[in-house]
């Protein structure tokens, strides 16, 4: 294991780890909370999986984000990517109930607000280990060696802004977007249904955040207005 050589013109202080567990762990038990009716006992078995693989990703990297291997890199990832799977399917479920004639009312209104918290979460996570490298990598490699980003952010842009905006820009004072960035940003998305905080620059970023938009609007305009007319 070896902990990332910081670049001498770098002063980013590496990310904790603790907001993206937070959040993972939210994601996993909304989901393990769903009503047992919409989605069956297989959704423990991904509970289970994430846990486990969550446990590996905090030994190498128990308080802040400064190692990085190759094979922590590829579970890191998906681990996301697996949160981001099973909630899309869950959300097919939810509409396959719907189809379906499903008149739990209260109980498709309690999976829908779980699914999209979920979702909100999952791509979170997904932005904010793909973007840049990666969490590791953002703090430590020379900005000229860093991957080309996925989102552009303000303070990517502020360093010609008054003193007071331009403080905080990535030029003047090596500001990298952290977990909670990427948070407000899917958060944004999903109430939106398009960019409206850090913007996509990679093709990949655009479908990703096209299909967290789409999830979102068939939620709202589908499973809720289907589950308040049956309230009705």
């Amino acid at each position: 294991m070896e902990v990332a050589t910081r670049h001498p013109s770098r002063t980013a202080e590496p990310e904790y780890r603790w907001p993206a567990v937070v959040a993972l762990l939210v994601a996993l038990a909304l989901y393990a909370i769903l009503p047992n009716e919409l989605v069956g006992g297989q959704r423990f078995v991904v509970v289970a999986a994430g846990l486990a693989f969550l446990v590996p990703l905090s030994i190498v990297n128990p308080h802040r984000l400064v190692r990085q291997t190759t094979w922590s890199r590829v579970l890191s990832v998906g681990l996301a990517l697996l949160l981001v799977l099973v909630n899309q399917v869950a959300l097919v479920v939810l509409v396959t109930k719907l189809v379906g004639g499903h008149n739990d009312a209260p109980g498709l209104l309690l999976a829908a607000l779980q699914v999209w918290v979920a979702n909100v979460i999952g791509f979170a996570l997904l932005f904010w280990e793909l973007d840049r490298g990666g969490p590791v990598l953002r703090t430590t490699w020379n900005r000229t060696e860093l991957p080309p980003a996925d989102f552009r952010f303000s303070q990517d842009e502020d360093r010609d802004a008054i003193a007071e905006v331009a403080a905080r820009s990535s030029a003047l004072q090596d500001w990298t977007p952290r977990f909670v960035d990427y948070l407000y940003t899917s958060l944004s998305n999903s109430m939106a249904f398009s960019a409206s905080d850090a913007m996509p620059l990679s093709q990949r970023m655009k479908l990703l955040m096209g299909l967290q938009a789409f999830g979102g609007f068939v939620i709202l305009a589908l499973v809720i207005a289907r589950s308040v007319g049956i309230l009705d």
